[in-house]
């Protein structure tokens, strides 16, 4: 649903790997959506967010990232 191709998948493994958050912007570059479906997916608690800083930007774990594409693409039409 949300990978286009095996190579994205591949870089999401990769990703997963590494200890930095990601940001909104990364996160729907990832999935190919826009940047509003993320913050509105985190708004719901559909995709797990952290807030940090004084302006309570959102980061997103790798692993939340990877857990919501797997929970999702179990569920498409």
């Amino acid at each position: 649903m949300f990978y286009e191709n095996k190579e994205d998948e591949g870089t999401m493994a990769r990703r997963s790997r590494n200890s930095e958050m990601m940001t909104t912007t990364e996160v729907a570059q990832l999935l190919h959506v826009h940047a509003n479906t993320v913050r509105h997916w985190a708004n719901r608690g559909l995709l797990r967010a952290y807030r940090l800083g004084p302006r309570g930007d959102r980061r997103f774990k790798h692993e939340d990232v990877d857990s919501f594409v797997r929970h999702n693409n179990n569920h498409k039409p």
